[in-house]
């Protein structure tokens, strides 16, 4: 069975503190990661505003959310200035790269387009993208290749921005294997690479799945016909529950799952491409958690 983990970094904190745990972790291990950073503002205090969304309640409560991404963090952008994170953090960006990861783009200000991108005009969404493109590549000297959009949150216009800054693949939608979008009858260029797997964040806090459960779980929905991937956040996998994410390295380890880098599935994927599908992206509620996500259509 093959495994990709995507890491997903929201915020100045996770920065700080989550990539820095993770590198180690995951060199301890041998294994590859793909890592995306939240490039500009950390504004995840005016994610309040999802206090409203279906569900929000419920997951607030069962994953400790101040626990996870503390005080500070919850305060950023409303009573207290929103830090720019690719300005305090290349130095841990590019340690990134340095320790042999593939690095790329999740998002110029997190809450904005988690929030705002289908409904944004294409301008505007061209406008982050760009944001975040151009500190990547200040950050890097180089530009990004991959982009995985906050909150499984894409669009036709997000998807027009990809297909113009050439990445060679994205990973914007929960499904079951790699394909090409369609939105609205249109096609796009850009190969999506979905998430498989739930999220832990997603599992938590449910009487049904105690930690000491998660793992096994887990494990028990790894595929052998197909590419799994496993979403993880610095703020979560990379802080508390880091211990539950060192058990899910250790019991693939047992189990024999080999580990694999996206971008090079994503190379010998579009050497025949052809043979890849189109898929509908379809936003639909997916089990733990709240509003809607991208997913993988007919």
């Amino acid at each position: 069975m093959k495994l990709a983990l995507k890491i997903d970094i929201d915020t100045e904190r996770g920065t700080r503190i989550g990539v820095p745990a993770l590198i180690t972790l995951l060199r301890e291990f041998d294994v590859p990661a793909c890592f995306l950073f939240s490039l500009g503002p950390d504004n995840t205090g005016k994610a309040i505003r999802r206090v409203f969304r279906p569900g929000f309640f419920r997951k607030v409560s069962r994953t400790s959310v101040v626990s996870m991404y503390g005080v500070r963090t919850l305060l950023n952008g409303t009573l207290l200035p929103a830090p720019r994170i690719g300005r305090k953090h290349a130095d841990i960006m590019r340690a990134v790269r340095d320790a042999g990861f593939e690095t790329g783009i999740h998002c110029n200000d997190h809450f904005r387009w988690q929030d705002y991108v289908r409904t944004m005009p294409l301008e505007k969404v061209r406008a982050e993208f760009s944001a975040a493109l151009a500190e990547y590549e200040r950050i890097f000297g180089t530009r990004a290749l991959t982009a995985g959009a906050p909150g499984w949150q894409t669009c036709a216009n997000a998807r027009q921005v990809y297909d113009e800054a050439n990445l060679l693949y994205s990973s914007d939608a929960r499904g079951r294997a790699p394909f090409f979008p369609r939105i609205d009858g249109r096609v796009f260029s850009t190969l999506e690479i979905p998430g498989t797997l739930p999220t832990f964040d997603e599992l938590l806090g449910r009487p049904e799945y105690p930690d000491g459960k998660i793992v096994a779980h887990c494990l028990s929905l790894l595929r052998a016909d197909a590419l799994n991937v496993f979403t993880l956040h610095a703020e979560i996998e990379g802080m508390m529950k880091m211990p539950l994410f060192r058990a899910l390295l250790e019991a693939c380890r047992a189990a024999g799952v080999e580990f694999v880098r996206l971008d090079d599935c994503a190379r010998g994927l579009l050497q025949n491409r052809d043979a890849i599908p189109v898929r509908d992206i379809v936003m639909a509620a997916i089990d733990g958690r709240s509003g809607l996500v991208a997913t993988e259509g007919a």
